[in-house]
């Protein structure tokens, strides 16, 4: 059966963007230092080396991807397939006429997730934005939350758990640390 599960390169204070975040300024100011453990042998965006290729591989073995729509539209819907697998944006708005036909627009979070589940088959859902990892926990249909920990303070930006209806208990799963980032995998008590 396929798990849910987070997807986030955070700051040690907790944000997953630096300040100026908007459309024309992905993830704003410096947002890129929270990415820098996914630099390939070669320098370049890819499969790290050594332990941090454990967290890349998880990724591409993934079977669908489910984000919420300022995200989506940040990084222009994945041009309709997050590596090759399906993409399902939780919105309360209707698609615009631009995006692809391949991504799925749907506006109740456990519907969005049930869909992105049935598609995934047995392999996981990757989830990314904090609004909709935010509902996602609320509803309960949030399994697992992979935090990828940067070993920097933004000191401002925008905030993963900034708003949660209360209290969430989390069991750690995993642990891999490298002088990159400290990779932290949950699994959410129920």
């Amino acid at each position: 059966m396929s798990s849910s599960v987070l997807l986030m390169s955070m700051s040690l204070d907790g944000y997953i963007a630096g300040p100026n975040d908007r459309p024309g300024n992905p993830g704003g100011d410096g947002f890129m230092r929270l990415h820098e453990w996914y630099e390939g042998p070669d320098g370049e965006f890819g499969r790290p080396t050594g332990p941090d290729g454990e967290i890349w591989d998880d990724i591409q073995a993934s079977g669908a991807v489910l984000v919420g729509r300022r995200t989506a539209e940040q990084v222009d819907y994945y041009g309709g397939s997050h590596h090759g697998v399906p993409v399902f944006v939780f919105s309360g708005r209707p698609a615009p006429e631009s995006v692809p036909k391949s991504v799925t627009f749907v506006d109740d979070i456990a519907n969005a997730m049930a869909q992105a589940k049935v598609a995934a088959g047995d392999r996981d859902v990757i989830v990314h934005g904090a609004y909709t990892a935010q509902k996602a926990l609320e509803a309960g249909v949030l399994d697992e939350l992979q935090i990828d920990q940067i070993p920097v303070l933004f000191g401002q930006g925008l905030r993963l758990f900034d708003v949660l209806p209360n209290r969430i208990e989390l069991d750690v799963v995993k642990v891999i640390d490298t002088p990159a980032a400290t990779h932290i995998r949950y699994r959410v008590r129920r």
